[in-house]
C-alpha cells in the first residue's frame, strides 16, 4: 500500500554539476543539481534567482555543464557553499575556455557546452534553457564506438532533502529488452 507524502520533490536522485560562466571578465563556478533533460537538443538548468553566475548566463548567454564524478566532488562540493559574489572562485578550477567561450573544468571528463536560448522565472528560480552545442568527453570513459560509457564513468548523484551524494551503480538492464512483449505490455 502507497502512503501520501505530501508535496515533496520525488525525482532524486539526480546528476551534480559544476555550471561554469563568465561573470566580469572571470570564470565563475556554481554547484547545481536541479538541471536535466528538456528535449533531445536542451537542457534546464534550474538556479536560485540570487546565484551570481547568473548574471553571467544572462549576459553572456553561454554556458558549460561539467559533471562531476567522486574524483573532484569535494573541490565541486566547495562551490556551493561559497558565493561567487563574496570570493572570487576565478582559480578553484584549471580550465580551458571552449569554442563558444564558457570555462570548461578540465577534472571533468564531460563537459557541455551550451547557448543559453531562453529563460523563465519560477518561485525565486531562474531556469535557464541550453541548447548543446559542444559535448567534450574524456576518452577514458568512451565505449568503442565513441560513446559514454555509464559502465566506466560513474557521476555523483544528490538526493534532497538529505543533502546526501550518491554514485551510479551497476546497470540492471537494457531499455526495450526487457523481455516483455510488446504486444503483452500494452494488453497489460
Amino acid at each position: 500500500m502507497k502512503k501520501n507524502i505530501g508535496r515533496v520533490l520525488a525525482l532524486y536522485p539526480v546528476p551534480v554539476i559544476i555550471v561554469g560562466t563568465m561573470v566580469d571578465g572571470r570564470p565563475n563556478w556554481t554547484l547545481v543539481a536541479h538541471a536535466g533533460t528538456v528535449a533531445h537538443s536542451h537542457l534546464m538548468l534550474s538556479m536560485v534567482k540570487k546565484h551570481y553566475s547568473n548574471k553571467g548566463i544572462r549576459e553572456n548567454k553561454v554556458v558549460s555543464i561539467n559533471v562531476v564524478d567522486e574524483s573532484w566532488l569535494k573541490e565541486a562540493d566547495r562551490m556551493g557553499c561559497v558565493s561567487g559574489s563574496q570570493v572570487d572562485k576565478s582559480g578553484a578550477f584549471a580550465f580551458t575556455r571552449g569554442p563558444l567561450g564558457s570555462p570548461l573544468v578540465d577534472n571533468a571528463k564531460i563537459s557541455i557546452e551550451c547557448i543559453v536560448d531562453g529563460m523563465t522565472e519560477l518561485e525565486g528560480f531562474e531556469n535557464f534553457f541550453c541548447k548543446v552545442e559542444n559535448v567534450f568527453a574524456d576518452e577514458s570513459i568512451l565505449n568503442e564506438k565513441g560513446q559514454i560509457s555509464y559502465d566506466i564513468f560513474k557521476p555523483v548523484l544528490f538526493e534532497f532533502p538529505t543533502y546526501q551524494y550518491y554514485v551510479t551503480g551497476e546497470r540492471v538492464g537494457d531499455c526495450r529488452k526487457m523481455n516483455v512483449s510488446a504486444d503483452s505490455a500494452i494488453k497489460g
